[in-house]
């Protein structure tokens, strides 16, 4: 993937569109990552009025959007999701057919809907819009309680930050975890969150309520080689297994075993991307005990094996000459 174009129509979201420009278009060569071609698009060239109350010049039609391995569609107002500019239908539909990546923030999710390119599929938007969503396109699998869909080439995401989950786990397949972890951390952003929607809707996670599982998650990081059972992690936090459970849940919104399982395969992306270890080694010290295992899970989590995605993303590899990536498969 080289090039990137963000859609912008009139009434787009300022936080949105940032954050494609934030995961994009910002040049970090100077920590090794490669840059892209990013421009932002719009079917009538010039102000392109925002939803509070300014406009950016925008110089560019939508015909570098037909050239860019990857279309972003930021969030259009409500009142629009029934009347797509046509011209940015058609470039959504050529972006699909031509496999292109499509990705969309918030509810961007309704001009890839007003499209046709997410009917038969899984798709996701802000929770607040998920109802009205589904009755609108039935033929949309929509799913409320995640923060990101992919489904092929069509990456969607839940409301506003959840966009940025989507853009680092679109530059994870195509970058590999090494280059994503520095893009996040100069972001100051985790590479990756656990959890999904459903934590935001009845009400927020408690205040510094991770505060107190912080030091136990800390040491599971450090220990992932070991066979970690909640009962002895309850015990490191002085907590009866239930009580454990439950805060962890509520405070990282899942569960410990799938918490670590999502470690286990972050750290051994790391080592299959900056070591030349064997794999029963890295399963060794990723704590899934042997290569059968650890290929399994690659293929379950990542759609494809540790020695693909080593081939594709070892740091050996001139990233000026990175050969095509290996795709996941649909996953969230």
């Amino acid at each position: 993937m080289k090039t990137v174009a963000v859609i912008v129509q009139d009434g787009f979201a300022p936080f949105e569109f940032g954050v494609a420009c934030e995961a994009f278009g910002l040049d970090r060569s100077d920590d090794g990552v490669p840059n892209f071609d990013f421009r932002v698009v719009t079917p009538d060239p010039g102000a392109v009025a925002s939803s509070i109350g300014f406009s950016i010049n925008v110089v560019a039609d939508l015909s570098f959007a037909d050239e860019a391995d990857l279309v972003i569609v930021c969030p259009v107002p409500r009142r629009t999701w029934g009347a797509v500019d046509p011209r940015v239908l058609d470039v959504v539909r050529r972006a699909a057919d031509r496999d292109a990546w499509l990705l969309s923030v918030c509810s961007g999710s309704f001009v890839l809907a007003a499209a046709g390119v997410l009917n038969g599929g899984r798709a996701t938007t802000h929770w607040r819009y998920a109802d009205t969503m589904a009755a609108m396109y039935p033929a949309i699998d929509v799913d409320p309680d995640v923060l990101y869909v992919q489904d092929g080439r069509i990456i969607t995401s839940a409301g506003t930050a959840a966009g940025l989950d989507a853009c680092l786990h679109l530059l994870r397949i195509e970058l590999g975890a090494e280059l994503t972890n520095i893009i996040a951390r100069r972001m100051v952003v985790p590479p990756q969150r656990d959890g999904g929607q459903a934590q935001f809707i009845a009400q927020p996670l408690p205040e510094a309520a991770s505060l107190s599982l912080s030091p136990v998650t800390d040491w599971m990081l450090e220990n992932l080689r070991h066979d970690l059972s909640v009962e002895d992690l309850a015990a490191r936090a002085h907590m009866s297994p239930r009580t454990f459970a439950r805060r962890f849940k509520a405070d990282l919104g899942t569960t410990p075993a799938a918490w670590l399982a999502r470690q286990r395969i972050i750290h051994a992306q790391r080592l299959l991307e900056t070591t030349d270890l064997a794999l029963d080694r890295v399963a060794y010290e990723c704590g899934f005990g042997s290569a059968a295992v650890l290929r399994q899970n690659f293929a379950r989590v990542l759609g494809t094996t540790p020695t693909a995605y080593r081939s594709t993303f070892s740091c050996a590899t001139d990233v000026a000459g990175m050969p095509e990536p290996v795709l996941a498969g649909s996953t969230t």
